[in-house]
């Protein structure tokens, strides 16, 4: 959708979010969907936890189970789905882990990705393909497919008889854009296709963003659902859940999943018993404000990105916090020069922005959250016409 992008006006600050981050007055950071940023209520909430841990450490995990449990339940309810099909994880790169080593796989096997995937997402495919004797497919999605049904389109046309499982982003890293929506998600589930659906980006800015139709549905919590990191939620089909490994054995294993894979040993799981309160703050501004607030603020740095420094837009998908420009050809064609570029920006502009590779000329994401203001993105389009000038 670029059809928005040249109305797009600068939304007003909403008051009750004045003060909740600490993010520093001399940072731009225009690149909340990396690694997100803490409010401060759920800072303190995190600090109490682990003062109270400190005071009496043995009692603290004698029932940490059943705390984490209660944590689980609270969180299953912000994202609409069951709790007995939910478990904690750190982020989503553990959770790929888990459910590639829960799906069995034999040599001849293809495994459908995407070329918008997330880089160790892909590599971690790649491993369990090399590692088994089954094939990793690699769909081509156009950065210029204009909505939902072109995207869908491309990702069935690269399924054949010999696909067992897709692997895909909900919305992806590099261009922000919506794959594994529901109509694809069921599709594939018709066609008997297991389906391993990266939501990294989708907890807190999605409703109801844990699918039924994924075999497995993995996202961090720590970007837009203002958990402490590093939470993240792994939600599983329950003809999958006896089948789950977890990653290491503990003494809650023989309880089966979820808390199986919740329980290592002796961790810090303080970001998981604080992360309801990133949900109670996230209700108590009004989802319907935040989603407003950061979806206009994002349609607005990409429209100055294209007036003042003459980038390409990419369409986006409607309600996203993040849009996408297209950097010159011969640009950030390669992870150093796309790294030099990220460097450049922070040293002279001051700011933080997500530059990925492609050929044909870079992918510049920029994010939008409600401590960012519009005066932060147009600071950096002029400063980015006249580096590319350079």
């Amino acid at each position: 959708m670029i059809e928005d992008l040249w109305t797009a006006e600068p939304p007003a600050p909403l008051p009750a979010a004045d003060g909740l981050f600490s993010v520093s007055a001399g940072t731009a950071h225009l690149n909340h969907g990396s690694y997100g940023a803490v409010p401060v209520p759920v800072q303190r909430a995190q600090e109490e936890l682990r003062t109270e841990h400190e005071l009496d450490p043995d009692g603290f995990f004698a029932d940490l189970p059943a705390r984490i449990g209660r944590a689980r339940t609270a969180l299953a309810a912000d994202l609409a789905t069951d709790p007995r099909r939910l478990a904690l994880v750190t982020n989503v790169t553990e959770a790929v882990a888990i459910a590639l080593d829960s799906i069995p796989f034999a040599p001849g096997d293809r495994i459908l990705v995407t070329d918008h995937g997330y880089g160790a997402v892909t590599e971690a495919v790649a491993r369990k393909a090399a590692e088994t004797g089954a094939e990793l497919h690699v769909a081509e999605l156009p950065l210029d497919a204009p909505d939902e049904a072109a995207v869908r389109d491309a990702v069935l046309a690269a399924v054949d008889g010999r696909t067992t499982v897709a692997v895909l982003d909900q919305l992806t890293s590099p261009s922000a854009r919506l794959v594994a929506g529901p109509g694809l998600l069921a599709e594939l589930r018709a066609l008997g296709v297991v389906t391993v659906v990266d939501g990294a980006h989708a907890p807190g800015m999605l409703p109801a963003p844990a699918d039924p139709n994924a075999d497995f549905w993995f996202g961090n919590l720590h970007k837009w659902a203002f958990a402490p990191r590093a939470t993240g939620v792994l939600a599983v089909r329950p003809e999958w859940t006896a089948r789950v490994r977890p990653l290491a054995l503990s003494w809650e294993h023989d309880k089966g999943f979820p808390g199986s894979v919740e329980w290592r040993g002796t961790c810090d799981y303080t970001p998981w018993l604080a992360a309801p309160a990133g949900f109670e703050l996230l209700r108590a501004l009004g989802p319907e404000a935040v989603a407003g607030h950061n979806t206009a603020l994002a349609a607005y740095g990409q429209r100055v990105l294209v007036e003042r420094a003459g980038l390409r837009p990419l369409p986006a998908t409607p309600g996203v916090w993040m849009r996408t420009v297209r950097l010159p050809v011969g640009r950030c064609e390669s992870e150093a020069a796309a790294k030099a570029l990220m460097a450049e920006v922070w040293r002279r502009l001051g700011t933080r922005i997500a530059v990925r590779p492609w050929d044909g000329g870079g992918l510049l994401r920029i994010s939008a959250q409600l401590y960012n203001r519009p005066q932060e993105y147009e600071r950096l389009a002029d400063g980015l016409a006249a580096l590319l000038k350079g």
